[in-house]
């Protein structure tokens, strides 16, 4: 289904502020979202075995101390979106970390890990600055249950206390793929661990990275992250440096961007990490490893520019996927990075079916006054 451009969210000031615009202008998307991520976790499909609603929310509330330790700031955010959109501190864990979410859930349950676990698919890569002609790319799918796709957004944040930031992400979550003005970009695939803790989510995990002013200042933050469950996180700077860590939390492997591009799917490369990685349905793990080749096959010779990377995004063969029994899966978006130019682009929905839309710093209205659906 061809959609319109991504919406965009352009908010700056305090933590709060921005929070707090985010949560009114999107509460009843944000409630709704919360509510289906719940339930799903409270019907034992992904998390081990069925949960009541207290206990699935004594779990979030616990993490939630974790969360304040790692950035204050992001804390704050998250907390007066949760306010404004009507929800607990404990339901915005929920919303906005679902992934990392039910990996803590499945540690504290405990028993089998369910086939039934569906958790987001995304292709990622990083074009080195020696395989372009204007400066390094970075680019990604962000593919989910399709029943996410309605609540992908962009938010345009110019924070008081931090680089100025485009964040592709949803409703309820503070951030999930991103570039700062200083040309720090931050992407993930996500992993499926059995180490999981009650830690803070990859999602505020990200929004940290973002405030830093290069790869290797944002690759310190994660190392340093109490981490509640395991993702691979992509990091790329202006200045070229780049790279890969399987973070779980327990075990955080990591390649250093060199001459050749770094591609990423959904399951761990490195025996540190594999180790620490739950069981993928088979389905689900040949889907991983053929977006794996197909990309690196894309990508294997000859210059790489911004329209090259879009075209691997719509691959039709693996990388764009469409939602089908039984997992349901799809190319909810996508985005497309270049740090040395601070060019942004990004697109809602199934990238061969829609378009990508470049996106500037500039917000279209003074910070703090938010304008949903405005384009750059």
């Amino acid at each position: 289904m061809k959609r319109p451009p991504i919406r965009i969210l352009d908010v700056g000031g305090t933590p709060s502020e921005i929070g707090a615009a985010h949560g009114a202008a999107y509460a009843d998307e944000i409630q709704t979202y919360m509510n289906a991520r719940v339930g799903l976790v409270m019907s034992g499909l992904w998390s081990g075995g069925p949960l009541s609603r207290g206990d699935v929310l004594d779990i979030a509330e616990s993490m939630l101390p974790a969360h304040e330790l790692f950035d204050v700031g992001v804390h704050e955010e998250m907390l007066s979106m949760a306010a404004a959109a009507g929800i607990t501190p404990a339901e915005a864990v929920v919303v906005g970390g679902f992934t990392d979410f039910v990996d803590t859930v499945r540690a504290v349950v405990g028993g089998p890990m369910p086939e039934s676990v569906i958790e987001d698919d995304c292709t990622a890569m990083i074009i080195p600055d020696g395989r372009t002609a204007d400066g390094g790319i970075y680019g990604q799918t962000w593919d989910m249950h399709d029943d996410a796709t309605d609540h992908v957004l962009l938010l345009r944040v110019h924070p008081d206390d931090a680089p100025a930031a485009l964040v592709f992400t949803t409703t309820g979550c503070v951030g999930q793929i991103g570039m700062n003005s200083e040309g720090v970009c931050v992407g993930i695939n996500n992993l499926v661990g059995i180490d999981g803790t009650r830690g803070v989510n990859w999602t505020s995990v990200v929004r940290g990275m973002l405030k830093t002013t290069t790869a290797a200042e944002a690759r310190d933050v994660l190392l340093g992250a109490d981490l509640a469950g395991a993702h691979n996180f992509l990091i790329f700077d202006r200045h070229g440096d780049g790279f890969n860590v399987e973070a779980m939390p327990s075990a955080r492997p990591l390649e250093a961007l060199d001459a050749y591009p770094i591609v990423h799917t959904n399951h761990t490369l490195y025996p540190e990490a594999q180790k620490m990685q739950a069981p993928k349905a088979p389905g689900l793990m040949d889907s991983s490893a053929a977006r794996l080749e197909t990309a690196t096959k894309l990508l294997a010779e000859g210059d790489i520019d911004v329209e090259r990377v879009f075209d691997v995004t719509r691959d039709p063969e693996a990388i764009c996927q469409v939602p089908a029994e039984p997992y349901h899966i799809e190319s909810s978006g996508a985005a497309v990075m270049r740090p040395s130019t601070g060019d942004f682009w990004a697109c809602w929905g199934q990238p061969r079916h829609n378009d990508y839309l470049h996106v500037s710093f500039e917000p279209l209205s003074p910070p703090r006054v938010v304008s949903p659906g405005g384009l750059s």
